[in-house]
């Protein structure tokens, strides 16, 4: 699967304007897409900033709803009056989807890496981090996102709820240290947001 990602910033007096009008849209505009599999919408409130993510069967798929909804995306996005940047990915390990709404915590990692160690990471990532994952109170999905090109990569994961987010920190920073050093990545952020909706679906067929 294909994932477009787009991470804004801008006035935090405007995020929850700018996070009702995508919510209360950007799902029936998707899903009306051919290939659409799934959508996710974080923000963290109190610094202005929102990222979202579209997941697609195909790069072909991701590349069409582009340009079928670019237009409506930008107007959508104008309230937040900030900055916005848009990427494409591969999904190279996902979890089973999962559920989870408000009061859910989404991690989010960006790591850099040697092009070709890309598919090592990722099954180091889904032999061993993704199984002491899923093992985690309150875990509900989780998925690594690469561009092989670049060898910049992103994990998310999320849990169901504040307590359970907070209690896996600990845990999740030990085996972060781990896995970067094993792999020999560079880490370049750790974000956390709060999930403001999740839309995932599973293939048919």
């Amino acid at each position: 699967m294909f994932v477009r990602t787009v991470y804004l910033t801008g006035n935090p007096e405007r995020v929850d304007q700018t996070l009702e009008g995508l919510s209360t849209e950007v799902v029936d505009l998707l899903s009306g897409q051919p290939g659409y599999r799934g959508f996710g919408l974080y923000a963290d409130r109190a610094v202005g900033k929102i990222t979202m993510g579209s997941w697609w069967e195909s790069a072909e798929a991701e590349r069409d709803s582009d340009a079928a909804l670019h237009a409506r995306r930008e107007e959508l996005l104008a309230p937040l009056a900030g900055t916005a940047t848009t990427d494409v990915w591969e999904a190279v390990v996902t979890a089973p989807p999962g559920v989870a709404g408000p009061g859910a915590g989404f991690r989010l990692v960006r790591i850099d890496i040697d092009p070709a160690k890309v598919d090592a990471m990722a099954g180091a990532f889904r032999d061993r981090a993704l199984p002491a994952l899923e093992k985690m109170a309150g875990f509900v999905t989780a998925a690594m996102l690469v561009d092989r090109a670049t060898g910049r990569a992103m994990v998310g994961a999320i849990f169901v709820d504040e307590a359970t987010f907070a209690a896996s920190r600990g845990p999740m920073a030990e085996a972060r240290a781990r896995g970067i050093a094993e792999s020999g990545a560079t880490l370049r952020s750790l974000e956390e947001f709060e999930v403001v909706l999740l839309d995932r679906r599973t293939p048919q067929g």
